[in-house]
């Protein structure tokens, strides 16, 4: 039996269905594990793995690094992701696209409001291990890991296809997807969260940026 041919206009919305559907999994798989304490043996072993000599207050590596750990991490911080933000708005609005600037505020800060929701939900306390970083919230997920996510890749799959040359295109992107991986890593290798949260993290932050793409290709914000 022939199986019915899925036209190429439609491919992009089902890949995007497809890979939301998996995100959104991965999202609730660890976070049952995390209620139902399941991750506890996972979360110290990758953590220690970045200590040095199994001291669980001393991240492994120079004391450089740890200062390039705590610089990294700020990438994720509401404060730089916020001037980044306003300076994508600014710049969207001087090459008149004001729709689309107003689309990325709603992308970004509804991506936000959702993190701070579920940090709510979950209200998992930090690691114990924390010690030279000051920090406000609960630990599951991570809103450094789900809002950096939420705003690189919104910002990449945004402005990509708005690049004349193909190769920009692809750096926009892979500039988006690795700023996302670094800041999370970041969260991890300082001890201000657990592996767990930052995986939850990213999903979430990948699926709401994901969903954000959908809605910008039928409003068709993407198009040059």
């Amino acid at each position: 039996m022939k199986l019915p041919t899925i036209p190429a206009s439609r491919r992009p919305i089902l890949f995007a269905a497809l890979a939301l559907a998996v995100l959104l999994g991965a999202f609730g798989f660890v976070a049952d594990e995390v209620i139902e304490g399941d991750t506890v043996v996972f979360d110290r072993a990758v953590t220690m793995v970045l200590r040095d000599n199994g001291d669980i207050m001393n991240p492994i590596g120079p004391a450089w690094l740890e200062e390039a750990g705590r610089d990294v991490t700020s990438l994720g911080s509401f404060s730089v992701l916020g001037l980044i933000v306003i300076l994508v708005l600014i710049g969207l609005l001087l090459v008149k696209r004001p729709w689309t600037a107003a689309y990325v505020t709603f992308a970004v800060l509804s991506g936000t409001i959702l993190s701070s929701v579920f940090k709510q939900i979950y209200d998992r306390p930090r690691p114990e291990m924390l010690e030279a970083m000051r920090v406000f919230t609960s630990s599951f997920p991570s809103g450094h890991a789900t809002v950096s996510a939420v705003v690189y890749l919104t910002l990449a799959a945004l402005l990509a296809p708005l690049c004349a040359d193909r190769r920009l295109a692809i750096l926009c992107l892979g500039a988006g997807v690795f700023l996302t991986l670094l800041v999370g890593v970041s969260r991890v290798y300082l001890g201000v969260h657990y592996p767990t949260d930052v995986i939850a993290g990213w999903s979430l932050g990948a699926a709401w940026a994901l969903v954000c793409w959908v809605g910008a290709n039928v409003l068709g914000l993407n198009r040059r």
